[in-house]
């Protein structure tokens, strides 16, 4: 593991929104979901693609506060422009659970 400053954490904009939409993203490689991220009024509504599939399904996912990275430059992947990057951790099995805040707050706030 390469150690980093905190000057370099601080680089990382990671930001607390709420799945307002998700849907199958048909044209990706693998499967994956496309996420609206809310992250209210200073950030907007960002777009992601989220390979999510083997632990949730679209439905579940509205209104779920998520961690993302929004100061990554957007990327596109397939015909989506993904603006932001949605955080989560490998289970056993391979499949990625979401990294959630346990608890309400603010859309936007920066974690620590």
């Amino acid at each position: 593991m390469t150690p980093i400053s905190f000057d370099d954490f601080l680089k990382v904009e990671l930001r607390v929104g709420r799945i307002v939409d998700a849907y199958k993203f048909k044209e990706a490689r693998k499967p994956a979901y496309v996420l609206h991220v809310d992250f209210g009024e200073e950030l907007g509504v960002k777009k992601s693609s989220a390979q999510i599939t083997g632990l949730y399904r679209p439905e579940t996912l509205i209104g779920k506060l998520v961690v993302a990275v929004v100061n990554f430059p957007s990327k596109q992947i397939g015909p989506l422009m993904s603006e932001c990057l949605v955080t989560g951790f490998h289970d056993a099995a391979g499949n990625v659970a979401l990294c959630v805040p346990d608890q309400p707050v603010p859309l936007g706030t920066r974690l620590l």
